[in-house]
């Protein structure tokens, strides 16, 4: 059983805990792109667990997977794996895997990042994730094996340093921070540490899925975060969507059984870029505070709008997926209506298909559809049929207008508020 999860959204759809949900029916879970920009949270018994490059697997003991695709900043995987053995949740080579293929996050990466988001104002993390796959693409990569020995690591060095000196300084920063030697030898030290966990991750995925074992693909960021198909240039450095787990895990799509779509019964965006349905009135702000709408890497408050109908149908159609997860529709209690976005207004025209150009999106006005709210706490429901009527009727409207069925409704944090409907 081949299953891939993804976010339907901007990101923040709530992937952690679906997944850390979805995997104790599976072997192992792999990541398969993105990097410590991203934010998991997973919620166990009131214990709350941020991951940014492990797989979401952790806390239910799977084997984890970083595929090829992934970019990985040694010292943050480090950090990682040291707070999860600190709580009881230690990673041995035989619980994780690296491929020895995936990109490593330069200290220079992260320098230019921070230099040219000051000039562009996209609004990046700044851990260096677009830098570290410019030189994946144009073939000057740093991989995790290359930190596994030293003479080959001080060659590329020697050979790729030069020109990023130059662009450091030419952007008015300090070139001597391109070859900090004690962070390069801080690598080093950590590539002597994870040599065992190294492992061919496409051939393992494709192995087990031979034995009939089950893997689950674990994206991040979300589908219009995707450097191709998303809101362009308000976007990630890699692709989010669902058919990115064949290309950056090494599996052909002939495998794949299942693809789960993660969306929030609302909608939020970190950072700059067109939201069409953002709620900008203290009603955005009393959501963000219900929901805790604040990033998971960065701790930055995200915007909130409403479910966004239209950017799920292309949603649907980028990913193909089987079913949805819906998630945080808890947070929506309490409010007396409720609305979702069923169309834009653009030059005249009614569009249910988001316009190609982002410059068009940013001017769409949503066309809404408004529903009764709920006033009832729903967390401590477990069934479809205890739920309010007008909660249930909100579910039924996302699903027709998605067209896809959904598979789960998370109605809390804690990994046991859920409602399972297949």
């Amino acid at each position: 059983m081949f299953t891939i999860v993804t976010g339907a959204q901007f990101g923040d759809e709530g992937k952690g805990k679906i997944i850390d949900l979805l995997c104790e029916e599976y072997d192992a879970v792999a990541r398969f792109q993105g990097g410590d920009n991203a934010g998991h949270t997973v919620v166990v018994n009131g214990e709350k667990f941020k991951l940014h490059l492990i797989p979401s697997g952790a806390i239910r003991k799977k084997r984890l997977l970083i595929g090829p695709g992934v970019v990985v900043n040694p010292l943050s995987l480090k950090r990682e794996m040291e707070e999860l053995k600190k709580r009881g949740f230690e990673l041995k080579n035989k619980d994780l895997g690296i491929d020895p293929r995936a990109g490593v996050i330069m200290p220079y990466h992260i320098l230019l990042d921070e230099l040219c988001d000051r000039k562009s104002g996209i609004g990046t993390t700044h851990r260096g994730i677009g830098f570290a796959y410019q030189d994946k693409i144009g073939r000057e990569e740093i991989q995790m094996i290359d930190l596994t020995d030293e003479e080959s690591f001080w060659k590329k060095i020697e050979k790729i340093t030069p020109l990023k000196e130059a662009l450091v300084e030419r952007l008015g920063g300090d070139k001597r921070l391109v070859r900090d030697e004690k962070r390069l030898k801080e690598y080093l030290e950590i590539g002597k540490n994870v040599k065992d966990y190294l492992t061919d991750v496409s051939a393992e995925v494709n192995e087990r899925l031979e034995r009939g074992e089950g893997v689950l693909a674990e994206g991040a960021q979300g589908t219009f975060l995707d450097v191709i198909h998303g809101t362009h240039k308000y976007v990630t450095s890699s692709s989010t969507i669902s058919s990115s787990a064949c290309v950056n895990l090494g599996v052909s799509p002939k495998k794949v059984d299942r693809i789960v779509g993660v969306v929030k019964a609302y909608i939020t965006r970190v950072g700059s870029g067109p939201f069409p349905t953002e709620i900008s009135s203290e009603l955005g702000e009393k959501i963000r505070k219900k929901g805790g709408e604040f990033g998971t890497t960065t701790g930055r408050p995200r915007r909130c709008g409403w479910y966004d109908a239209v950017l799920m149908r292309k949603a649907v159609r980028l990913n193909g997926y089987t079913d949805i997860a819906v998630t945080k529709l808890d947070v929506l209690g309490g409010l007396e209506k409720i609305k979702i976005c069923v169309a834009y207004e653009l030059d005249g025209r009614e569009l249910e298909y988001p316009p190609e150009r982002t410059e068009d999106l940013f001017r769409c006005i949503p066309v809404y559809e408004e529903l009764e709210g709920w006033k009832e706490d729903i967390r401590n429901v477990r069934e479809i049929s205890q739920l309010p009527k007008n909660a249930k009727r909100y579910l039924e409207r996302i699903e027709e207008l998605a067209g896809v069925p959904i598979s789960i409704v998370s109605v809390g944090e804690e990994r046991d508020q859920t409602i399972l409907l297949k």
